[in-house]
């Protein structure tokens, strides 16, 4: 059971620094010296001292390769670990759930101002830049108080070695952060608009009134066609070709607005793109181009279906399902952001790939945009008036991925479907299909973990458009 055990945390009321204060001290990861002498504090407060433990507290984390160790070091020349703290995994498959424990400051050392918290600070800061997505510690009644200060909230009780403890979690927004930058801002800029019309508000493409034409349209980041001119060349007609794909249309035409300081940097960028046209069999038929301008890129695509599937048809008590193209790796220069199977696929893969929404005819289906798999669930179930829940452990993922980038980033190809329990269609020899989740009656996204607990991803809506079919839908 992991602990944040303190007595040795609180002790007596610090003290402020006087003209001859304790040495100065910096918390860093602890080598090898450091973590026996972590555990040396560790058995004296918590087996000696306060006696939560008979014997020894040496537990499984501490034969865990993965888990690390902080200390507070003193900076006078001594080395002397003034406190320490682990932080590790929860399962045996490193999912984004991790405990911290084992929070000691030495008795010498509890007078002195700030260590105990400095090192609760650090783990949650390297836990978070370590791809942690849930970060759990159980506290000792008397010292929550701290916890709480810092941010830390109350999820449970529990008792160890007789004493009262409580549960707590570091609350972490890294997939609220990635939907406001990218998603938010949706609402507030179209109003009263409702582009698409009813049904179709919010999704990937817009299909053309009385005809069997669908539309779709994408920019790329104008610092990634800078960096990367022919790597966004070639993503300007992967994100549309998805977006056609979503809606079940089989791309027929890409359109392209390219601009850049020069001939060559352009024709760079028109490089990625003839690539991939040709990949994907699909013909550019015309645009614009631009010289002596900042660079920018942006593609039209034009697909056809009689029947398009709706991003907000779905309802609660779904489930959804991911399938995902899970071969490749990270874009060089976009690790953790961009996940590259679609150039290692022949065109006989790309397109099996683009086809299968049109062969399942989900009830509702999106492409997993860069918002992520979090951001993209959270989308369908706003369309559809629902929230979303996604079963973490059930996710496909890549094995060279984390949980967490893999949930946040931009995957190549993956798409986002729901349909009734067990009634999925979703196939592709070139993919991975997986129940994962479910749509439910509360909004936003959770994450469900092995032990059935849920945190919060998304608190509510994604873009602030509303179901797509409803009187109240804004805009987007």
């Amino acid at each position: 059971m992991p602990v944040f055990d303190v007595p040795a945390l609180t002790g007596p009321a610090p003290v402020r620094p006087g003209p001859t204060a304790d040495p100065a001290w910096v918390v860093g990861i602890a080598d090898s010296r450091e973590v026996a002498e972590h555990r040396r504090l560790r058995r004296d407060a918590f087996v000696d001292e306060q006696g939560l433990f008979a014997g020894s507290d040496h537990d499984d984390l501490d034969d865990d390769h993965r888990t690390v160790v902080l200390v507070a070091r003193a900076t006078d020349g001594s080395g002397t670990v003034l406190g320490g703290v682990r932080i590790a995994p929860a399962t045996i498959r490193d999912t984004g759930w991790w405990t911290g424990s084992r929070l000691v400051v030495a008795p010498t050392a509890r007078n002195v101002s700030g260590i105990g918290p400095a090192l609760v600070r650090a783990a949650c800061a390297l836990a978070e830049q370590r791809g942690v997505l849930r970060f759990d510690a159980v506290v000792q009644e008397h010292a929550a108080v701290l916890f709480r200060r810092i941010g830390w909230h109350v999820t449970g009780t529990d008792v160890i070695g007789g004493v009262p403890h409580l549960r707590m979690r570091w609350p972490i927004d890294r997939y609220q952060r990635l939907v406001d930058t990218t998603k938010a801002h949706l609402a507030g800029l179209f109003g009263d608009d409702q582009p698409g019309g009813q049904g179709w508000v919010g999704d990937d493409g817009a299909p053309v009134s009385g005809t069997d034409v669908v539309a779709a349209c994408d920019a790329i980041l104008p610092s990634m066609v800078e960096r990367d001119p022919e790597w966004a060349g070639w993503c300007g007609v992967l994100v549309n070709v998805n977006d056609l794909s979503a809606m079940g249309a089989t791309p027929t035409a890409l359109l392209d607005a390219v601009a850049g300081r020069d001939a060559s940097f352009v024709a760079r960028v028109v490089r990625g793109l003839r690539r991939a046209a040709d990949a994907w069999g699909v013909p550019i038929i015309g645009g614009h181009t631009q010289l002596g301008v900042p660079a920018a890129l942006s593609v039209t695509a034009l697909g056809r279906t009689t029947d398009p599937v709706p991003g907000g048809g779905g309802r609660a008590g779904q489930r959804l399902t991911l399938t995902a193209d899970l071969t490749g790796g990270w874009r060089t220069g976009h690790r953790g952001a961009q996940w590259n199977s679609t150039e290692g696929r022949d065109r006989a893969a790309l397109r099996d790939l683009a086809e299968t929404v049109a062969r399942a005819r989900p009830d509702a289906a999106k492409d997993v945009s860069m918002a992520g798999i979090v951001g993209t669930a959270g989308m369908l179930a706003e369309a559809s008036g629902c929230g979303a829940v996604l079963d973490v452990v059930d996710v496909p993922t890549p094995r060279l991925a984390t949980t967490a980038d893999w949930l946040g980033c931009f995957p190549g190809f993956a798409m986002l479907t729901a349909d009734d329990p067990g009634a999925g269609r979703m196939r592709s020899a070139a993919a991975v299909t997986a129940e994962c989740g479910e749509l439910t009656a509360t909004p936003g996204v959770r994450l469900r973990w092995p032990d059935g607990e849920e945190t919060v991803a998304v608190t509510g809506s994604v873009t602030g458009l509303g179901p797509a079919t409803g009187t109240t839908a804004l805009a987007g």
